[in-house]
């Protein structure tokens, strides 16, 4: 029998998450709604109040050709004739299981590595439950916490298995980040083919709605993203006949573009967003986020003015835009700077989805999981790495998230985790002024918003507009330091928008962009 496991259900009779609720009319309810799996988990209970349960369960389950999974007893399985057995890594093994069960019944196994995987599926497993990705109050034995990119490694390693097995994830997932697990967690190799949910269904005032929104989000492509297109252009000299056009799309529509940024410089980016022809708004609280979403722009997220409120704020806005498929871009300001700054990356990066993320070399490598210093400030500080290594942490770090990254610094470096990029345009006045950082992303939404496409391209033309601009204002008579440059600066904006609208593509004679040849990270 072929399996639907997209919306796994793993019960919990404990007051903690059931509270006064009756299981039996929580699974039926579920089940209704669209569950595909049921298991009947229950660590405390006796046999005989097991066997009662799991009986009345498969009453439940059975009209509606939902198997019913037996968590860790084997016994209990065989006595209620359930489709199959769930074990744990402290549980039998799967293979002593398959000898007692048969040839027929279901196994599944809950693996935390990919060594754990590849001995559950030679043992003889049907399935795998991967997990823990995300930190929950249901389950106290975690040996860690895989997230998302710990689920893509497993699931890329099992393909070199002989006998390819579906999979769910587990631990923490619920509607709100159900798409993101299912997105981000995706190899090229393999998909998960479901999700496993205990309190997103099991503690629901209305468990049919809340299983009836967990299958329609499971079994639907997340609308926060659009996958480039499946031959991309990747020569240099092809995407830059391409900019100018992705800049006049940004003057002839005019997207919203909704920044919640550093309080320092939201006056600087309300002027750079409408000289470039967008239309700027400065909200930092989430609940206007649904209705500005619903208008079709851009969100920008900037960590500058970092608060335990402004990260609530944050992710409620960042998924506001998610659910609406419109573009998000995150600045990690400082990302390692402080133990409140690290916790607010974690937390947006694991509940939102960002189609670009933008940083210095020390922000990048923080998001990466590999910096043991601390990061002093803004600033990325003295570097000892090479160009190569600056491209190499750019790549695999969008490879892994799925997204554009872009490294800026003196050489600025893109890639969307295929292609790979160094612009060496820019001027050193932007390292002289407040908030240049800032309104670069402020940019790169804007041309996000106004064209979906490709969006290397948007992201690159967007770079481009900003620091030939930059590189336009340091030369002109009328710029003598940082304080006239800033007004110049907005000018040159200004200019090439316009020059874009009357299709004259010379400002891009100043162009210096090369492609950086890397090998695609093996993980993917």
């Amino acid at each position: 029998m072929e399996i639907d496991y997209s919306v796994y259900l793993v019960t919990d009779s404990t007051p903690a998450i059931l509270g006064r609720g009756n299981l039996e009319d929580v699974v039926r309810a579920a089940v209704e709604g669209g569950v595909t799996v049921v298991q009947y988990r229950d660590k405390h209970s006796d046999t005989g109040h097991l066997i009662q349960t799991a009986q009345s369960l498969r009453t439940i389950c059975k009209p509606h050709a939902v198997p019913l999974i037996i968590n860790d007893r084997v016994d209990v399985a065989l006595a209620v004739n359930a489709d199959g057995v769930h074990l744990g890594q402290s549980d039998m093994d799967a293979t002593t299981a398959r000898q007692l069960l048969g040839p027929k019944m279901i196994i599944g196994v809950t693996v935390s590595s990919l060594t754990e995987a590849v001995t559950a599926i030679e043992a003889g497993a049907d399935y795998l439950g991967i997990g823990t990705v995300y930190t929950t109050p249901t389950k106290e034995d975690t040996k860690a916490i895989l997230g998302t990119s710990g689920v893509r490694e497993i699931l890329n390693g099992i393909t070199g298995v002989e006998r390819v097995v579906p999979t769910v994830a587990i631990g923490g997932i619920n509607a709100k980040n159900v798409q993101h697990v299912m997105f981000k967690s995706q190899s090229r190799r393999k998909r998960l083919d479901g999700v496993a949910v205990v309190s997103a269904v099991m503690a629901a005032n209305n468990p049919k709605a809340a299983a009836r929104e967990l299958r329609k989000l499971a079994t639907e492509p997340p609308g926060f993203t659009i996958e480039s297109r499946p031959n991309p252009v990747t020569e240099v000299n092809d995407l830059l006949k391409r900019v100018d056009a992705v800049v006049k799309d940004l003057g002839d529509k005019h997207p919203l573009c909704h920044n919640m940024t550093n309080l320092v410089v939201q006056n600087f980016a309300a002027n750079v967003a409408l000289s470039i022809g967008s239309s700027p708004i400065m909200a930092n609280n989430a609940d206007e986020a649904p209705e500005l979403a619903a208008l079709g722009g851009s969100l920008v997220i900037n960590m500058g003015s970092i608060t335990p409120e402004a990260t609530k704020n944050y992710v409620r806005a960042a998924q506001a835009y998610n659910a609406s498929g419109q573009p998000v871009l995150f600045d990690p300001v400082g990302a390692g700077a402080t133990e409140l700054r690290r916790e607010a990356v974690k937390k947006l990066m694991a509940d939102c989805y960002f189609e670009v993320i933008k940083g210095n070399e020390s922000e990048l490598s923080v998001l990466w999981g590999e910096v043991n210093t601390q990061q002093k400030g803004v600033d990325s500080g003295i570097s000892t790495s090479s160009d190569l290594d600056k491209a190499a942490l750019t790549m695999k770090l969008a490879a892994r998230e799925r997204n554009i990254v872009v490294l800026t610094g003196k050489t600025d470096f893109l890639s969307d985790g295929i292609r790979t990029y160094a612009i060496k345009n820019g001027s050193g006045y932007l390292g002289r002024i407040t908030g240049s950082g800032c309104t670069l992303g402020t940019t790169i939404a804007a041309c996000l918003a106004a064209h979906r496409e490709d969006k290397l391209l948007a992201t690159l033309s967007g770079i481009l507009m900003y620091e030939i601009a930059a590189e336009q204002a340091a030369v002109r008579d009328d710029v003598q330091g940082p304080g006239t440059f800033v007004p110049a600066f907005i000018d040159e904006l200004a200019n090439i928008a316009s020059s874009a609208q009357a299709s004259d593509g010379s400002w891009l004679d100043r162009a210096k962009v090369e492609r950086i040849g890397i090998r695609e990270p093996k993980n993917d």
